[in-house]
């Protein structure tokens, strides 16, 4: 067995046994380091990675007892051997064994029940060691694989969210910017990361239920006539639809964004009429993503409006169609936006 990068400590208040034991530990190429001071010896193996503890029990300041006990605080599994020239107490024993001692020898120490005890649990915290390296492995390994899995799941959301604009080849990249928007509005707003993440990748479904909707109305060049519209409003319920009684986190919050997104502050967007912060999050953050993107990219019935022209717009329209403090930190934030623009047109 290799012991050279093993350490191992031994407390005990006379130096002759610190000596002895030190000795006896070069005999099989055990380094031991020694603590005459107790104190010292107790704030080293606190601070300090080490594979074995060997202590005395009658020490000043602090005894054996005390010490494993406050040993034990920190490191839960490493052998603690008691050297004590009271082997026969049989209570000495039961208490060092509560509070965690592993093994016991008996002064005068004996090199050969020295070296054998040592072995055995050396061996023992060497099982220990290779255990816990083949579980961090396993833990790497799942994560690989759980991050693996992810990005497969987000390529899929990101290839479902294109579908919606496959018929329209003018919003080319739209539910990506209003995804990279809608992160950016997430952050600012304080929301964690994880909900950021959540947001960004269901975005891309807010229109998906324009799937469900005429060629000739979602394609239409000019203004929609009123029963068009009535039509072309089905598609937030449409999306809906699609994504509910799903698993995913990302299709969930797609469903809740494809259904609310066209919600208005001020409770005259459709489909329900809902107003204020009673409109989810994801919706409130989406509606201003997507007007600000329809607004600057070109359609088949307009062009697209200048960036200054879409944020006068959206500053116009605070507390009425918009969340307040969500236009305001799109405005903030507005280099940030401008990235985005030119990145992904």
């Amino acid at each position: 067995m290799e012991l050279e990068n093993l350490k191992a400590v031994y407390i005990d208040d006379e130096p002759v046994n610190l000596m002895l034991v030190q000795a006896y530990g070069m005999e099989f190429n055990l380094n031991i380091k020694t603590f005459e001071n107790p104190v010292e010896g107790l704030d080293y193996i606190l601070k300090n990675d080490i594979d074995i503890l060997y202590t005395d029990y009658m020490m000043p300041e602090i005894d054996g007892i005390e010490l494993i006990k406050r040993f034990r605080e920190v490191h839960e599994e490493i052998p603690v051997v008691v050297i004590t020239a009271v082997g026969d107490d049989q209570e000495l024993k039961l208490n060092a064994l509560e509070v965690g001692a592993t093994d016991f020898l008996t002064k005068p120490i004996e090199i050969t029940e020295f070296k054998a005890r040592s072995l055995n649990l050396l061996a023992l915290r060497r099982a220990q060691l290779k255990l816990k390296d083949r579980a961090l492995l396993l833990e790497d390994e799942v994560k690989k694989a759980t991050a693996e899995i992810q990005k497969r799941e987000h390529e899929s959301l990101m290839v479902l969210g294109r579908a919606a604009e496959y018929k329209d080849a003018e919003t080319a990249n739209h539910t990506v910017r209003v995804a990279h928007y809608s992160k950016l509005l997430a952050k600012h707003y304080g929301l964690d990361e994880s909900k950021q993440d959540i947001i960004f990748y269901a975005s891309p479904f807010h229109d998906i239920g324009k799937v469900g909707i005429p060629d000739g109305i979602l394609l239409k060049e000019g203004r929609l006539t009123e029963d068009e519209f009535t039509i072309m409003k089905k598609h937030v319920n449409i999306g809906n639809e699609i994504l509910r009684d799903t698993q995913s986190a990302y299709l969930i919050e797609g469903g809740i964004i494809a259904l609310n997104h066209h919600e208005k502050y001020d409770g005259s967007g459709y489909p329900n009429g809902t107003k204020g912060e009673d409109i989810p999050i994801g919706a409130r953050i989406v509606a201003i993503s997507d007007v600000f993107d329809a607004l600057t990219s070109k359609r088949p019935y307009k062009n697209s409006w200048s960036i200054q022209d879409a944020l006068l717009l959206l500053m116009n329209e605070k507390g009425k169609h918009f969340d307040p403090k969500l236009v305001d930190l799109f405005i903030e934030n507005i280099d940030e936006v401008k990235t985005i623009y030119d990145e992904f047109q």
